[in-house]
């Protein structure tokens, strides 16, 4: 589409496209005369960083990070810290009472072997036991909360009628689990929470409603919207921040420091061109091989689970194994017929990166400065992270009275954030949109600046890394405005995204079918924006790592090239991404599935599910195998262009800088791509 676009702009006789470049007379490749360009966006830059400081340090100041960490219980003291009324290090659990978040901090979540006593109630005001009950305050140590003279307690009128379970579970203070005390049942930790087990609240509802007239069930279901929202709902937030806890330490390791190690030995080989068209076929078996591999083992692990005598796991963890099996069967054939689609591709892609790969032979640096990108985006996200944390912190403590039953009101206390927190969280989203983007863009001006002193160099031999190190310094102290600029362009259609994003979800919750189609098409509209400035962006970079230009003027001059030779740069760029995606592919393939063992052998019994620790080192493998195979994806491109701009300047005369084997190549794939045809 895009090619048929310039296509049919370029038959247009009302195009201007300018004309065509000449050499100036003193030309010996990139410009040594240069000035700071877009200095505003630089500023503008700056500002945010600052004022992001500043919020982030008054956001210390003001709050308390452990406020979204810890659990609340329902007079509003925080368990496991000293912020609230009473200190609560020493109780950092919650024990959930009722289904409105109401609850008791404790020393430790209960593990009863009998899995209930429902002679004991956990109230408000502490444990309260009738005849017959047998655990004591040592297996349910509650914090102290007689300093509340408000808090309600348990009477033999008001929880336990009778001394009769059935009553009790309809009495004033069970309320069916509405009220201020609920039954001691055995439960399992989860985020500083104490879960109800499964079997324990099967075993309450066979003492307190063997007939199920109360629909009992139903009603420890939703016991806090915590019981079945921590048992269910959690199992996609608190289970899975449980788990990105217990398995930190791995997925910085496995989704950090792992695709930093094969991104980098990968792109070392890629670089090679006689190893170049085993890499790349290798890297295309394997990534299938282990997609199908880890479908199988997935379906293996889940029979064996399934058969095991006594059972070791859960019905939830064998489907997760079935599913996960079938789903990477699926994601197998997939790739298969994306690959066969895309052979022609891929070869021709192995010829434009065999080119730039002559230019990263010579620039062994350029491929660690990936690294250095990873490493600064981390700092970032480390900061920007801490600073969050503080800000979500900084909300209000309300109280809100239940009226359960006439003349019975339950306090339950709740976060709220004003409309100032809100703003400043968009504010903290657009600092990230913009600053992640920045980091990209301050990238390939260094990329693009680099390998085009390698082009416009009479003998390229002599070109070494310091053409690298003079481009990072050249680039971050001329050009910061304009990585700026472009960043600032795409951050903008991110921040409108997250907006669209938002209101989607609002029409979701308003049901609204007229209003999900509307916001969908206006998403996916954003996002062929963003893609467009994106390629807008990327050739602005090159323009301005050559001639020292400003992003607007760099942004029209590579559209006017680019225009110019619109046959040759748009099916080359089609093509060389093949090679590009199958990298991608490979390099978080690989890892992804060495994760999957590592954590299977290292945690097995300490997690809940592997896939959410699993997707983020997948996730992080991703971009980080995007920011080595990008160096290959920018150093076509910028060959590309400073080949048209070499011709259009100095013909096809000898004085041209492209060696000959490159001019062949250009002319020979631009014609042939051409005539067959983009999708071909």
């Amino acid at each position: 589409l895009v090619y048929a676009a310039f296509k049919n702009t370029m038959s247009s006789k009302d195009a201007d496209l300018g004309d065509k470049l000449s050499a100036p007379p003193d030309f010996n490749g990139p410009t040594s005369k240069r000035r700071m360009t877009d200095i505003l966006c630089t500023v503008l830059l700056w500002c945010m960083w600052i004022t992001m400081t500043g919020l982030g340090l008054y956001a210390m100041q003001q709050g308390d990070y452990r406020l979204i960490l810890y659990p609340l219980d329902y007079d509003g003291n925080l368990c496991g810290t000293n912020k609230g009324q009473v200190d609560m290090t020493d109780y950092p659990y919650l024990y959930y009472v009722n289904d409105f978040s109401g609850g008791v901090c404790v020393k430790e979540c209960p593990k009863l072997e009998n899995l209930t006593d429902v002679k004991t109630l956990v109230t408000y005001s502490g444990l309260y036991q009738v005849d017959g009950s047998y655990i004591t305050s040592d297996d349910i140590a509650i914090a102290d909360y007689s300093y509340n003279n408000d808090t309600l307690a348990c009477t033999e009128t008001l929880c336990y009628p009778n001394g009769d379970p059935e009553e009790s579970f309809t009495s004033y203070g069970v309320n069916m689990g509405k009220g201020f005390s609920y039954y001691a049942m055995d439960t399992y930790e989860l985020m500083w929470r104490c879960v109800f087990t499964d079997e324990a609240r099967d075993a309450v509802d066979a003492i307190v409603n063997p007939n199920d007239q109360n629909n009992l069930t139903s009603v420890i279901d939703t016991m806090a919207t915590q019981n079945e929202q921590i048992k269910q709902g959690y199992s996609i937030w608190n289970n899975l921040y449980g788990d990105l806890w217990v398995a930190r330490y791995y997925i910085l390791g496995l989704g950090f420091g792992a695709p930093l190690v094969v991104g980098f030995v990968y792109s070392l080989f890629l670089r090679i061109p006689l190893v170049l068209p085993f890499m790349v076929w290798f890297s295309v078996a394997a990534t299938i091989a282990i997609v199908f591999g880890g479908a199988y083992y997935a379906g293996e692990l889940a029979a064996e689970w399934e058969n095991a005598d006594p059972p070791m796991y859960t019905d939830d963890n064998i489907k997760v194994a079935q599913y996960g099996s079938y789903a990477l069967y699926a994601f197998g054939g997939l790739l298969v017929i994306v690959f066969l689609f895309m052979r022609k591709r891929i070869l021709l892609a192995m010829g434009c990166v065999k080119e730039a790969s002559k230019a990263i032979l010579r620039l062994p640096l350029i491929i660690v400065f990936p690294v250095i990108q990873a490493l600064g985006f981390a700092a970032f996200m480390t900061i920007w992270t801490v600073y969050c944390a503080y800000l979500a912190s900084m909300g209000e403590f309300k109280t809100q009275q239940i009226d359960t039953v006439p003349g019975l009101f339950i306090s339950v206390r709740y976060f709220e954030f004003s409309d100032f927190i809100k703003q400043c969280g968009w504010f903290m989203l657009f600092c990230f949109f913009w600053s992640g983007q920045f980091i990209i863009a301050i990238g390939e001006i260094i990329f693009a600046m680099s390998i085009s002193k390698w082009y416009f160099a009479r003998d390229k031999k002599k070109v070494g890394s310091g053409a690298v190190i003079s481009s990072i310094w050249t680039s971050i102290w001329y050009h910061t405005g304009t990585a700026a600029f472009g960043s600032l362009i795409i951050a903008i259609f991110q921040m409108i995204r997250a907006v669209i994003a938002y209101l989607q979800k609002k029409a979701d919750e308003m049901d609204s079918s007229l209003a999900k189609a509307i916001l969908c098409c206006l998403q996916c509209v954003v996002l062929c924006f963003e893609k467009i400035f994106k390629f807008i962006n990327k050739n602005a970079y090159i323009q301005t790592a050559i001639f020292g230009s400003s992003f607007c003027k760099s942004a029209k001059e590579a559209y006017c090239l680019i225009m110019r030779n619109a046959a040759r740069i748009i099916a080359i760029t089609y093509v060389s991404g093949g090679v590009v995606f199958v990298g991608k592919m490979f390099i978080t393939t690989l890892t992804t599935g060495a994760a999957y063992f590592v954590l299977d052998n290292e945690l097995r019994d300490e997690l809940y599910s592997n896939i959410g620790p699993l997707f983020f080192i997948a996730l992080s493998a991703w971009f980080i195998s995007g920011m080595f195979m990008g160096v290959f994806d920018m150093g076509i491109a910028t060959i590309l262009q400073c080949f048209v701009a070499d011709e259009e300047m100095y013909g096809d005369s000898q004085s041209m800088y492209a060696e000959g084997s490159l001019k062949n190549w250009v002319n020979d794939h631009g014609k042939s791509s051409e005539k067959r045809g983009c999708m071909d």
